[in-house]
């Protein structure tokens, strides 16, 4: 299974059904085209199941997501990995000490290392979905349909499957990161299917940054950088 494949293909799905899902709503609403009024408009829309792949069908149906949230924005494993090297680096800077070399980003990698470090984030991202416990019979019913869609290969379907179907441990995902780089990039990758506003979801990030580590500066910093 190419698993760096695979979490690009589902970013990529996300970012599609987004972009159809907004040109509609926009057309509906007769949002303005520019201006302040048109991105608080978009900030305050929930779009439930409609804005899904992984980050919608998938992340999450009975709380919505926003059409301006990051997991429209990043489209792939690189975009994630790069901004997430970034917020590390910036967090180093303000620091004001000694820098500490975080170890390779997602996108510097290649072979074994590659997959790897793609298997943790997919882990990440499907774990994250499921944080608001609300993937019942009829929502899982809708995210096998969307999934036949996708036209996966049968490994690589049923992969996503038994990951949904898994208990939801912090612990394990943060299990994934063998370096600081890769903690930083599975919290990042877990905030593309995050509602902050979901007091389940949000206590899931909690602790997902405490397994890994991460300090609240640190959360601070990849936070920023995901609404930038």
């Amino acid at each position: 299974m190419d698993v760096r494949a695979l979490f690009d293909q589902l970013l990529q799905s996300g970012r599609e059904l987004a972009s159809q899902g907004q040109s509609l709503v926009e057309q509906n609403l007769n949002i303005p085209s520019e201006g302040p009024q048109r991105k608080a408009a978009l900030s305050n829309m929930g779009t439930g199941a409609a804005i899904a792949g992984v980050t919608a069908l998938l992340l999450g149906t009975s709380t919505g997501r926003g059409l301006t949230g990051a997991a429209v924005k990043l489209g792939g494993l690189a975009a994630v990995s790069g901004l997430a090297y970034k917020a590390f680096q910036d967090w180093q800077a303000k620091k004001g000490e000694a820098p500490v070399d975080p170890g390779p980003a997602a996108h510097t990698l290649n072979g074994p290392q590659l997959d790897q470090r793609s298997l943790a984030l997919l882990k990440a991202m499907l774990a994250a979905a499921k944080a608001d416990g609300h993937i019942d019979e009829n929502e899982q019913a809708k995210i096998d349909a969307y999934l036949q869609k996708l036209a996966l290969n049968p490994e690589a379907y049923n992969f996503i499957k038994n990951e949904l179907a898994k208990p939801l441990s912090a612990k394990e995902i943060a299990a994934g990161a063998d370096s600081p780089a890769a903690a930083a990039e599975i919290y990042l990758t877990s905030l593309l299917a995050i509602n902050m506003d979901n007091d389940k979801e949000r206590q899931y990030l909690e602790e997902l940054a405490k397994e890994l580590k991460l300090s609240p500066e640190l959360v601070s910093e990849l936070l920023d950088q995901a609404n930038a």
